[in-house]
């Protein structure tokens, strides 16, 4: 055990940064072993735009959960590689409507298999006596209800 598993809950946001390291690096190699040119960082735009068909940019950023300059940096990085497309809205000319291109189509694909056991291995690895997702879900709700920021606040306001 290291210094950061011995802080406990005070190194969560370590630990849970350590682990999506992990993962996203063995993800990547597992793309790389079937040949595919995919970065775990674009998934959840372009699972999305799979899933949704088409979108605009502020849509796919509270879908996702990320900020809207975060999103607009993956967009572009998407579009440079020329995996998704945008169109003007009709209905409002300020706002972009996104898609996945034919390539971005192929690649998902290309994609869904490897998926499938993605889903299959960490299904695995987090079926245990205190599944991961279900705890994930627990904390996010109750996040929901009360920030971290504004539970420490109102902790503080109590000493």
């Amino acid at each position: 055990m290291n210094i950061i598993d011995e802080a406990g809950i005070l190194a969560i946001a370590t630990r849970l940064q350590r682990l999506s390291d992990n993962i996203r690096k063995d993800g990547m190699a597992i793309y790389k072993s079937f040949a595919i040119d995919f970065e775990p960082k674009w998934f959840p735009v372009i699972y999305t735009l799979y899933k949704r068909k088409s979108m605009n940019v502020v849509e796919l950023a509270n879908e996702i959960g990320y900020s809207h300059p975060s999103t607009i940096i993956l967009l572009k990085e998407l579009e440079k590689n020329k995996l998704i497309k945008s169109k003007k809205d009709k209905a409002d000319e300020r706002k972009r409507i996104l898609t996945l291109s034919t390539k971005g189509n192929d690649l998902v694909e290309k994609l869904q298999p490897i998926w499938q056991l993605f889903i299959k291995a960490m299904s695995e690895a987090i079926n245990t006596e205190n599944n991961l997702m279900k705890a994930i879900a627990e904390v996010e709700t109750e996040l929901e209800k009360e920030s971290f920021i504004q539970r420490v606040t109102r902790l503080q306001a109590q000493k």
